[in-house]
């Protein structure tokens, strides 16, 4: 895991940032950076031709994913991925790894509004939003989103490419596997295991270890 913060400014001028996707989610990281007066972002990428030409939050969508060498060669050094996710979390890694393939690299969007412990391990690339509560000594790999308000307890262990969704809540020593949504409002037990791209439904109340490529809904969580 490579641990990151947010991009710092070099000596020839602002880090230069290209957002990879183009609809929503890329508008809330947008904000997070705006107020980062070291970055600049140069503009979006995102595959639907229907966006292209078009703007979002006063940044052009420049094409798709195929600009990015040109990119990389005109001075663009580091991405953000822009696509959020409810239960497929492939294309945010593809998108991460296409980019890191491309010699460019991650910035991390931690909102003013955040809390994260600073005995805590976050990688490169997550967003983390307001009002969100990183705890002491959890460790968060790379490209995770935890949402606006969600709570990562002590000691949690969430693997790369997770999406913690708004207001959900881990509690402490819970670990999450790569590639796992976990839903808006849902609760996970103290010590619990979630294996690796599993689906924890809205609101569900996980009171036991869930498996690899599970579904699990309800209170308590059952597999669907």
């Amino acid at each position: 895991m490579e641990r990151s913060t947010i991009a710092t400014s070099h000596s020839s001028g602002r880090v230069r940032v290209v957002g990879l996707g183009a609809g929503g989610h890329a508008r809330v990281v947008m904000e997070v950076l705006s107020s980062k007066s070291e970055m600049v972002i140069v503009g979006l990428l995102d595959a639907n031709p229907e966006l292209q030409g078009q703007w979002l939050g006063g940044a052009p969508v420049l094409g798709s994913d195929e600009q990015l060498p040109l990119l990389r060669s005109q001075g663009v050094t580091h991405f953000f991925v822009g696509v959020g996710s409810t239960a497929n979390l492939l294309p945010r890694r593809r998108l991460y790894e296409m980019a890191l393939a491309q010699g460019l690299r991650p910035v991390t969007a931690l909102h003013s509004m955040a809390w994260v412990s600073p005995s805590a391990t976050i990688g490169a690339g997550g967003t983390i939003l307001a009002a969100a509560i990183v705890s002491a000594g959890s460790i968060v790999e790379d490209n995770v989103i935890i949402n606006s308000g969600a709570i990562v307890e002590h000691d949690c262990v969430i693997a790369g490419h997770v999406h913690i969704a708004t207001g959900a809540i881990l509690a402490g020593g819970v670990a999450v596997g790569s590639l796992t949504h976990i839903g808006a409002g849902a609760v996970v037990r103290q010590g619990i295991r979630i294996g690796s791209g599993v689906v924890v439904g809205v609101g569900a109340v996980v009171v036991k270890d869930v498996g690899d490529g599970q579904k699990v809904v309800g209170n308590p969580a059952r597999a669907l």
